[in-house]
C-alpha cells in the first residue's frame, strides 16, 4: 500500500515538472513571435492575438471563460504563489537580502511587542480593574513629590469622610523581611503588611483557602498569614493541606489562612506572603509608611473622587489634604510604560527603513523584468492581474521574513530578559504566545503589501512598443521609478535621523545620570542586609550589643580598613521618612517638614567616605544612655535653617504634649538614598544606639580590590554570632550603584541598537540607489567622460545626487524629532529634548555615512570607460 502511494506522489510529481516544462516551451515561443509580429508592425494586440491563433490560444480563452469564477480565481492565485515561488527561487541573492532585511524588522517588532503584551497589554487580576486607584499624599518632598506616603491617621481619616468608595484599603511601603525557620538553613522572605480589606478591595480571590477577615485587623488578634503561589510549591511542594499550619517567621508563630494565585504578585513581584496589619488610632500624624488602594463606588468617576477627597480635612492638621489619586494600571506599569512605548516606536521604525530598502530593492528588480512583464501584458494579462502577480511575490517575500524574523524574536525574547532590570513589571510573563504570533502574522502581511504596492503599481505600466522593440539594448527606468526610489530614500533617512536623535538624547541622559555624585565613595565597599527578628533580640540593649559584638568583629578581619551598619543604603534604600519640627519656631500644619529617617552606628560616614560640613559626626560616646544627638545633612540645613549656623539647634520627632528632642551635633554632604536621579531629600540621622532598628544593612570598607572576597569570612562571623541569621543581598556598592541605573540602561542600549541598525539600513538605502543610479547611467558617464569631463567632475556628480538625497531627508528628519522628542522629556535626565548639542551630532554622523555610502558608487563611475559604455549602449 505505501509502495502504491509513494509511486502515486512520483507520477504526479513527474507531470507537473513536465506541464512546468511545456509551459515554458509554449511561452518561449510565444514571445519570439510576438516579438517578430511587433517588429513587422504589427499593433501589440493584434500581434497577441495573431500568436495565440498559431498556438489554438484564443479557443482556450474561450472555454476558461465559462468555467466558474470562484474556481479560476483560485486557480489563479495557486499559479501566482507557484510562479512567484520559482522568481525567488532563480534569483536567491536578492531573495538572500530583502528576507534577511524584513526578518530583522520583524524580529525586532515581534520581541519589543511581546514586552508591550505582558506588561502593558494583558489584563490585571483583579476584578473590574477600571474602578481601582491607588492613593498618596502630594507635594510631600521628603517622599517623593506627587506620590508621597500617607501616615495611619490619614489613612483613617480617609475611610471615615470618604462617600466616593466603597471600600478603602492600604498596604506598607515598606516590605517586612522576616527570617523564615522552616528548612534546612534560615531564609530570608519578604512580606507585605495589608489591611484587613486589601484583597477585597482588589477583587482578589485566592487558590486556596481565604484571606483576611476584619478580626485579622483587631490588636491582639492571633497572627495570620496569606502565602504566595511560588512560596506555596517551594516550601510545601504545593501540598493542599496547607492551610491551618503554622509557619515559623522570625521566632513568631504564624497561620497560613490562604493561598493566592500564581498570577498575583502585588504590590511587588518578589513579595512571598502578606500579613495583616493591626491599625490603631495614632497619638501624632506621622509616620509616612503606608499607601492606599481603594475601589470606585459603581458611576462614580475618578475626577468625582479626586474632587471629593481633597476636601477632607486631617484630624492632625485641620486642613485640607492634597491627594494624588491615579488609576491603579499607572502604579502597576509605572515608570515601565513610557520607555516601553518608546521602544515599540523605535523597532516600528526600523521596520518601516527595512520595508523601504526591500521597496527600493523591488523597484530596481523590476527594471530587469520589464520585457517579462510587458510580453504578460501582451499576452492578455490585465494591469490588476499583473499588480496580483507582483504582490504575491512580495507577500511571499513578507511571510518568509517573517518566519525567520519569528525564530529571530525568539533569540531576541531570551536576550531581552538578560537585559532587562528586574523592576519591570510583569517581566516573568514575557514570552512569544498566540497574541504575539498573530502580531508577527499581521506585521508581515501589512509590511509585503506596503513595500510590494509602489513597486507593482509601476511595474503594471509597460510601454509594449518601446519594450518588445528594444531587442538587447539595457532597460532605462523612467522618471516615475527614479522618483519613487529617490522618495523611499528620503523616507528611509527621515526616519533614521528621528530614531538616531532619540537615541542621541537617551545616551547623552545616561552618561550624565553615570555621573551623578553619589555622595559617597563606592569603592572597594562591601554591604550585604542582616535582618534582627525574633526573641533573642526583643529588647534594644540586645540589638545594639549585636551590633557592637558585630563590627568589632568583622574590624578585625586582615583587609578590612571599616564597618559599619545602618537601615539606609545609597543609592536607592531608605525605608523610612518622618515629620520633625525645629524647637522655637512656628510650624504651619499645611507645611509640615518631612525628612528621611535614617540610623547609624558611629563609623557610619567615614566607612561610606560621606563628607562632613561642620561639627563632629557620632562617636562611642553616643550611647543610649547619652544626650539624644542627629546629624542632619546639608539639604535640609539649607532649606529649614537657611542663613544660620544649625549646630546646637534641637528637632522635635515628637509632639507638644510627648516630645522627643534631638540636638544637631553635624551637617554632612547629600548621599542619595532614592536614586540617582532623583532629587536629594532632607534627612536627618541618629545614633542606632539611641534609635535602634532591627533590619539594617552590613557595610564594610576593604583594602582589597575585590570586596567580594571577604564575604565568606564576614558570613561566617556572622554565624557566630547567631546561626539562624540569614544573610541576604551581598553585594559591592558598585554593584548597587550599578544596578539603580537598570531602566536607563536597558531603554539606551535597546534605543541605541535599533538606531544602529536604521542607520546601517539608510545608508545601504543610499548606496544602494546611487550604484543603481551609476549603473543606469552608464552611457551618461561615457559621453561626459568622452567629451572632456574629469573624474572630479563625475565624482562630484555621483555625490551631489546622494547628499542631496541626504541633506533633504535630514531636513525633514529634524523637523519631526524637534516635534516628537518632547514625549521623552520623563526619560531624560540633564539634557534638554531638544539639545542642540545632540542634533549637531546626529546631523554630521548621518552626513558623513551618507557620504561614505555614495563615495563607493561614486568611485565606481570614475572608471567608467567610454568606449565600453558607449558600445554597450
Amino acid at each position: 500500500m505505501l509502495n502504491k502511494f509513494r509511486l502515486r506522489l512520483r507520477a504526479l510529481f513527474f507531470k507537473s515538472r513536465l506541464e512546468e516544462e511545456l509551459d515554458e516551451e509554449v511561452r518561449f515561443h510565444l514571445e519570439r513571435e510576438i516579438e517578430e509580429n511587433i517588429a513587422r508592425g504589427i499593433g501589440p494586440e493584434e500581434a497577441r492575438m495573431a500568436a495565440l491563433r498559431s498556438f489554438g490560444g484564443v479557443e482556450r480563452v474561450k472555454e476558461e471563460s465559462r468555467d466558474e469564477r470562484g474556481v479560476r480565481f483560485l486557480e489563479e492565485v495557486w499559479q501566482d504563489l507557484r510562479y512567484g515561488g520559482r522568481m525567488l527561487w532563480k534569483n536567491p541573492g536578492f531573495t538572500l537580502v530583502a528576507v534577511i532585511t524584513l526578518a530583522l524588522g520583524i524580529g525586532a517588532n515581534t520581541a519589543i511587542f511581546s514586552v508591550v503584551n505582558a506588561v502593558l497589554l494583558r489584563p490585571l487580576p483583579f476584578a473590574e480593574p477600571e474602578r481601582l486607584v491607588m492613593v498618596w499624599l502630594k507635594g510631600s518632598e521628603a517622599a517623593g513629590g506627587d506620590r508621597a506616603s500617607l501616615p495611619v491617621a490619614d489613612l483613617l481619616d480617609w475611610r471615615a469622610q470618604n462617600r466616593s468608595f466603597e471600600s478603602v484599603g492600604a498596604f506598607r511601603n515598606i516590605a517586612i523581611a522576616y527570617n523564615y525557620i522552616g528548612g534546612e538553613s534560615p531564609e530570608r522572605v519578604r512580606a507585605t503588611g495589608v489591611t484587613a480589606n486589601f484583597f477585597t478591595t482588589l477583587g482578589a480571590q485566592p487558590a486556596l483557602g481565604r484571606t483576611f477577615q476584619s478580626d485579622d485587623e483587631r490588636s491582639g488578634a492571633q497572627q495570620v498569614v496569606v502565602i504566595s503561589q511560588q512560596f506555596w510549591r517551594k516550601h510545601f511542594a504545593a501540598d493542599p493541606q496547607v492551610i491551618g499550619r503554622s509557619i515559623n517567621l522570625s521566632g513568631a508563630s504564624f497561620t497560613i489562612v490562604g493561598v493566592m494565585p500564581e498570577a498575583f504578585d502585588y504590590p511587588a513581584r518578589d513579595v512571598e506572603m502578606w500579613t495583616a496589619g493591626q491599625l490603631q488610632a495614632p497619638n501624632r500624624r506621622g509616620p509616612f509608611v503606608l499607601s492606599g488602594v481603594a475601589r470606585l463606588k459603581s458611576g462614580v468617576t475618578l475626577a468625582q473622587a479626586r474632587a471629593e477627597m481633597n476636601s477632607m480635612k486631617s484630624s492632625f492638621a485641620g486642613e485640607k489634604f492634597d491627594f494624588n489619586v491615579l488609576p491603579i494600571n499607572e502604579f502597576i506599569v509605572g515608570e515601565a510604560k513610557p520607555a516601553i512605548l518608546m521602544l515599540l516606536a523605535a523597532v516600528t521604525l526600523v521596520l518601516l527603513i527595512a520595508a523601504a530598502n526591500v521597496a527600493n530593492l523591488l523597484l530596481a528588480r523590476a527594471a530587469s523584468r520589464e520585457k517579462e512583464i510587458a510580453i504578460r501584458a501582451a499576452l492578455g494579462a490585465s494591469r490588476w492581474r499583473v499588480v496580483r502577480q507582483l504582490l504575491t511575490e512580495s507577500l511571499l517575500l513578507a511571510l518568509i521574513g517573517g518566519g525567520l524574523g519569528l525564530s529571530l524574536a525568539w533569540l531576541g525574547v531570551d536576550l531581552l530578559l538578560k537585559l532587562a532590570p528586574e523592576d519591570i513589571p510583569r517581566l516573568q510573563q514575557i514570552g512569544i504566545n498566540g497574541r504575539v504570533f498573530g502580531w508577527t502574522a499581521l506585521v508581515s502581511l501589512l509590511t509585503g503589501f506596503v513595500f510590494g504596492l509602489v513597486p507593482a503599481l509601476q511595474s503594471a505600466r509597460p510601454n509594449l512598443n518601446a519594450t518588445l522593440k528594444e531587442g538587447r539594448r539595457g532597460a532605462t527606468d523612467g522618471a516615475g521609478k527614479r522618483g519613487w526610489r529617490n522618495l523611499l530614500v528620503i523616507s528611509e533617512l527621515a526616519m533614521a535621523v528621528t530614531l538616531l536623535i532619540g537615541a542621541g538624547l537617551l545616551l547623552n541622559s545616561f552618561w550624565r545620570l553615570q555621573r551623578v555624585d553619589p555622595g559617597v565613595d563606592p569603592r572597594q565597599t562591601l554591604t550585604m542586609q542582616i535582618p534582627l527578628q525574633g526573641p533573642r533580640y526583643a529588647q534594644a540593649q540586645q540589638v545594639n550589643a549585636f551590633y557592637d559584638q558585630l563590627i568589632e568583629r568583622v574590624k578585625t578581619l586582615p583587609g578590612v580598613r571599616a564597618a559599619a551598619v545602618s537601615n539606609s543604603l545609597p543609592p536607592d534604600e531608605q525605608p523610612w521618612s518622618d515629620d520633625f519640627t525645629i524647637e522655637g519656631r512656628p510650624v504651619d500644619p499645611r507645611e509640615t517638614p518631612i525628612a528621611n529617617d535614617i540610623r547609624v552606628s558611629p563609623e557610619y560616614f567615614q566607612t561610606l567616605g560621606a563628607r562632613l560640613l561642620r561639627g563632629r559626626t557620632f562617636n562611642s560616646t553616643d550611647s543610649g544612655n547619652a544626650p539624644q544627638v542627629m546629624v542632619i545633612n546639608d539639604t535640609l540645613a539649607r532649606r529649614h535653617i537657611p542663613h544660620e549656623d544649625p549646630i546646637g539647634k534641637r528637632i522635635n520627632r515628637g509632639t507638644e504634649s510627648e516630645p522627643s528632642v534631638w540636638e544637631i551635633i553635624g551637617v554632612v554632604g547629600d548621599i542619595k538614598y532614592k536614586g540617582l536621579g532623583a532629587e536629594t531629600l532632607p534627612a536627618f540621622y541618629q545614633p542606632i544606639a539611641q534609635n535602634p532598628w532591627w533590619g539594617v544593612f552590613l557595610i564594610v570598607k576593604t583594602e582589597a580590590a575585590d570586596p567580594l572576597g571577604l564575604a565568606a569570612a564576614v558570613r561566617n562571623e556572622i554565624r557566630s554570632l547567631d546561626r539562624e541569621l540569614p544573610v541576604t543581598q551581598v553585594r559591592t556598592l558598585e554593584q548597587r550603584l550599578y544596578a539603580s541605573v537598570a531602566q536607563p540602561r536597558f531603554r539606551t542600549t535597546l534605543t541605541a541598537i535599533f538606531a544602529a541598525l536604521a542607520l546601517i539600513l539608510a545608508s545601504v538605502g543610499i548606496y544602494g540607489v546611487i550604484s543603481y543610479s551609476v549603473t543606469q547611467r552608464a552611457h551618461e558617464i561615457g559621453v561626459r567622460v568622452a567629451l572632456g569631463a574629469r573624474s572630479r567632475d563625475v565624482l562630484t556628480l555621483v555625490v551631489k545626487q546622494g547628499m542631496t538625497l541626504t541633506l533633504i531627508g535630514l531636513g525633514i528628519g529634524l523637523s519631526a524629532s524637534i516635534a516628537l522628542t518632547h514625549l521623552m522629556k520623563t526619560l531624560l535626565f540633564g539634557v534638554s529634548a531638544t539639545d542642540p548639542l545632540t542634533f549637531i551630532v546626529i546631523s554630521l554622523l548621518l552626513m558623513v555615512v551618507a557620504l561614505l555610502a555614495a563615495l563607493v558608487p561614486a568611485r565606481r563611475a570614475m572608471k567608467v570607460d567610454p568606449m565600453v559604455a558607449l558600445r554597450f549602449e
